[in-house]
């Protein structure tokens, strides 16, 4: 039964909507020209018309919302503490001086010294 009441419901869409449509066609205006009419001596001059009312002024608009404070940023990291530099090397110790000449030995015993005698020469004859 069930089966009966949907397929005719389909088919009941599909005739529907097979049906021709007529197509409305609607003729353009006929455009009528218009004399051009001929001015007349001017009438005379109107009373003056009533001012205006003034506008009413419009809301001011709503504040906006103050904006959101920035993030602090980073502290830097400390800078590591330089080496220590290498101790100097010790200076090489310098050589022992050459001995001195051992002096002579005295002169024992003799009875007398040298003596030297120096002359002078002959003045020069004349």
């Amino acid at each position: 039964m069930k089966y009966k009441i949907i397929v005719s419901a389909v088919l009941t869409a599909l005739a529907l909507s097979a049906c021709d449509k007529p197509v409305v066609v609607t003729p353009p205006p006929v455009v009528v020209p218009v004399p051009t009419p001929v001015p007349g001596p001017a009438g005379p001059t109107g009373a003056a018309g009533s001012p205006g009312t003034t506008g009413s002024t419009g809301s001011t608009g709503a504040t906006g919302s103050t904006g959101d404070t920035g993030a602090p940023g980073y502290t830097g990291s400390k800078g590591s503490t330089g080496s220590t530099g290498a101790t100097g090397a010790t200076g090489a110790t310098g050589t022992t001086g050459a001995t001195g000449d051992t002096g002579e030995e005295g002169k024992r015993g003799r009875t007398g010294g040298d003596t030297v005698i120096v002359v002078p020469p002959a003045p020069p004859s004349r």
